[in-house]
């Protein structure tokens, strides 16, 4: 896996094997297949300036070795989780 961020001030639409699409934020980030890298949009985008390519991801996929490569999303959607103090009674 490789990844990619977008260097723009908007949103840009990133096209991918299989008739996919990639969409990334202004100044976001995101994963794409060493295959998709490859490809002649994304080396047009990367062309352009539009997109940059950071680098290979973790490659141990799957592997918990004890190690914690992992980083925090950018963006979470929904509700943040409940600690559980303060959910039971009459409201």
């Amino acid at each position: 896996m490789r990844t990619v961020r977008n260097t723009t001030q908007l949103p840009v639409r990133v096209p991918l094997p299989g008739g996919k699409t990639l969409h990334l934020g202004p100044a976001k980030t995101g994963q794409i297949s060493d295959q998709a890298a490859e490809g002649r949009s994304v080396q047009r985008l990367i062309e352009q300036g539009t997109i940059e390519l950071l680098g290979d991801a973790d490659r141990s996929s799957g592997d918990d070795s004890g190690q914690s490569g992992s980083r925090p999303q950018e963006s979470r959607q929904g509700h943040k989780p409940t600690t559980g103090i303060g959910t039971r009674g009459d409201r």
